[in-house]
């Protein structure tokens, strides 16, 4: 059997920032693993690239979404500021609620695809 049809959201944000799965999965690797690094290797994507990331949204919203401290012979670590911890549980109950909202739809595409 097939996945069902699932809701995948991305918010546009003025005036030129986005927010969707891939910055709020990261934050959220981020924030169970304490490392940019770590984070970025479960999402299977490189350091720069996280970091490029990261940066984006702090740009978007005027300050740090993580706190991170440089790496040495004890290690670095990375955490969620409020901000960053305040995206993803905003980001995510627009998600429950959209999907909530889109499960009729969603189940009769699902109904769509079975009788193929």
């Amino acid at each position: 059997m097939l996945e069902p049809p699932r809701l995948s959201l991305r918010i546009d944000l003025p005036p030129k920032g986005r927010i969707g799965p891939g910055k709020i999965a990261l934050l959220e690797h981020i924030a169970a693993t304490g490392s940019i690094s770590a984070g970025a290797r479960e999402m299977k994507m490189s350091y720069r690239q996280a970091w490029s990331l990261v940066e984006e949204l702090t740009q978007l919203f005027g300050r740090p979404v993580i706190l991170a401290q440089k790496g040495g012979s004890g290690g670095g670590g990375a955490e969620l500021t409020p901000l960053g911890l305040a995206l993803v549980t905003r980001y995510r109950a627009i998600e429950r609620a959209a999907s909530s909202a889109a499960q009729a739809h969603l189940d009769a595409l699902a109904r769509e695809i079975d009788e193929n």
